[in-house]
């Protein structure tokens, strides 16, 4: 069993308190409790990760924006130069924050599921998300362009979208008629949801995860290409089937997977594998070094192997991450996990991205490198 040779980034969801209710959501964030710790405990829980040089830190949930002290947390580690990213829905920003998360964070996202209402509040349950999103996108843009003005600093703003079959069929209008409102944003992210949490309900799984076309064709080049097109010159996008948070051994071989990712819950647990169920200890009561070395043996557990080394598909992931989360996860995990509600929604067509006809057909990859 070999030792990690350098520090993980890091994912803190720093409550599970939320405003939505996304149907995929990974935290189930919004239907348990927050476990959401006072500042002195979460400074303290900050201290332990700045003790492992991480390259950088990802605060999340939940939503970050209900925690009282986020900035005072932020704040520790950016004092310690370790780059911040922040992940919100925007449903609770305020004019009033944004002068802070200019200055805490290295890259805001935001989190946007549908290029129309419809669609987006459908994915995020409940009724309005849609306009917060745009307007919190509306505040940051602006305040990123008289940032850009007046100091010369671009300002690394982003929009993510977790893809599932209900949205599949609009990312062209994505590209093409929503990001350009907002001159200032950097980056899209469009991620394929990936079975973990409310994701991995058997429903869920079965209506709303990508087939295994729709992954192929998300992440061919030919798709990437035509994307890319649609979206102003000055904005990068990136696509991913998620596999590398699969930990299939293969990947974990060839130094494929999130083997080095850590994922700390809000109250210091800190995750065996990221996005599975299933922790190694808290870091307010044991050196984050040691959690960090369990964290990075978890893969290599026989158990986690024999489950993962035959999965081909998305389905059959989703039946080995069950098990691994059912084996993994304590008493309380598990009778979450039992009271999860099914997901009953219909199943849409498959539909597909084309290109212009003009362009060359090459073969699709199932996944990105």
């Amino acid at each position: 069993m070999r030792s990690p040779s350098r520090s993980p980034d890091v994912i803190w969801d720093v409550t599970y308190a939320c405003p939505l209710r996304c149907t995929y959501c990974y935290s189930e964030s919004g239907r348990r409790a927050s476990r959401q710790l006072g500042l002195a405990d979460m400074l303290r829980v900050a201290d332990a990760l700045i003790s492992l040089r991480p390259p950088s830190v990802q605060l999340s949930g939940g939503e970050p924006l209900l925690v009282k002290g986020l900035f005072q947390v932020a704040e520790r580690f950016h004092a310690a130069g370790i780059p911040v990213a922040l992940y919100t829905s925007g449903w609770l920003l305020e004019p009033e924050m944004i002068p802070e998360m200019l200055r805490l964070f290295a890259q805001i996202h935001v989190s946007v599921d549908g290029a129309t209402a419809r669609i987006h509040e459908s994915i995020r349950g409940r009724p309005g998300s849609f306009d917060r999103a745009m307007r919190a996108l509306t505040l940051l843009n602006d305040a990123a362009r008289e940032e850009r003005e007046r100091t010369g600093r671009s300002i690394m703003l982003g929009v993510d979208c977790v893809v599932v079959q209900s949205n599949f069929q609009q990312l062209e209008a994505f590209c093409r008629e929503l990001v350009p409102r907002f001159p200032e944003v950097k980056f899209v992210f469009f991620g394929a949801a990936i079975p973990a949490g409310l994701g991995n309900r058997q429903g869920f799984a079965d209506r709303e995860l990508l087939t295994d076309e729709q992954l192929h064709h998300l992440t061919s080049p030919n798709t990437l290409k035509h994307l890319r097109s649609l979206l102003p010159a000055s904005v990068r996008l990136r696509m991913t089937d998620g596999r590398w948070l699969q930990m299939h051994p293969e990947d974990v071989a060839r130094d494929r997977a999130a083997r080095y990712l850590m994922q700390i819950e809000p109250d210091g647990d800190v995750r065996g594998m990221a996005v599975y169920e299933g922790t190694v200890g808290n870091l307010l009561e044991e050196p984050a070094q040691v959690l960090w070395e369990r964290v990075f043996e978890r893969p290599e557990d026989p158990f986690v192997v024999e489950l993962l080394r035959p999965v081909r598909t998305r389905k059959e992931w989703a039946q080995a991450a069950r098990r691994i989360d059912y084996h993994f996860g304590s008493e309380e995990v598990r009778a979450r996990i039992d009271q999860r509600p099914d997901y009953p929604a219909p199943r849409p067509p498959i539909t597909r991205i084309d290109p212009p006809a003009s362009w060359e057909k090459k073969p699709d990859h199932p996944q990105l490198p």
